[in-house]
């Protein structure tokens, strides 16, 4: 029996755009569209309705803005689609926030339908994605030595999450924020990839963390690891 396809909302103020990636990803055998949404409320909204897998949304758009919407519907919890942000603005206020959001993705619009396909699939596993020229300005901005990570509180609840690590977790996690894969982590600590899989899901449990993207950020932004490591 096939496994049931991937649900994909698209949010989008622009009704050519929503056409298009609607076009892209229904010849699809393993992608079907649920829904689209003109603005960030209406994304809220049907994001709860429709229930899809992964949210394909945009930025710019009247009344709630995409990393609004990004930052409402992830804060439904256990269940909630993974957001990927798609955008034609390459600006480092609008990728962190929507990170911090909780957004699992960030993709620019001049991409490939593959690339956008790809990125669709990867956060339907339950994996978060970045681009590699990204993934170096998270670090490069995450990473600034002395730069606080939120109120005291936060950083307290980040200390005490990150002490239920055990040594080997805590290596994991600082390989995840290397960007490596769970094939270079199992070549690089010796290890079965199954084995390194059960490991990264305990650190994002025990770090409350949705994807491999958030434990990059997380551990960044908790000296957990410093650019040149």
């Amino acid at each position: 029996m096939s496994a049931a396809p991937i649900r994909v909302l698209l949010a989008d103020d622009q009704h050519l755009v929503r056409t298009g990636f609607r076009i892209i990803l229904e010849v699809e055998d393993d992608i079907t569209v649920v829904g689209e949404a003109a603005d960030g409320a209406r994304a809220v909204a049907m994001a709860r309705t429709t229930r899809p897998d992964v949210v394909l949304m945009d930025v710019e758009m009247p009344g709630m803005d995409g990393l609004e919407a990004t930052r409402r519907i992830t804060d439904d919890g256990p269940g909630a689609p993974a957001v990927l942000i798609l955008t034609t603005f390459d600006r480092d206020d609008y990728l962190f926030t929507a990170l911090r959001a909780g957004a699992s993705g960030f993709l620019l619009k001049n991409g490939t339908p593959e690339e956008l396909i790809e990125a669709i699939r990867v956060l339907a596993r339950g994996d978060g994605l970045l681009a590699p020229e990204i993934t170096r300005r998270v670090i490069s901005t995450f990473a600034r030595p002395g730069d606080p990570a939120g109120t005291a509180h936060q950083r307290a609840g980040a200390e005490a999450s990150l002490g239920a690590l055990t040594p080997r977790e805590r290596e994991v996690l600082v390989l995840l924020a290397a960007g490596s894969s769970n094939a270079e982590i199992a070549a690089t600590m010796y290890l079965g990839e199954a084995t390194v899989k059960t490991h990264v899901s305990r650190v994002l449990a025990k770090l409350g963390l949705r994807d491999r993207v958030q434990a990059v950020v997380f551990a960044y932004e908790n000296g957990v690891v410093r650019p040149g490591e």
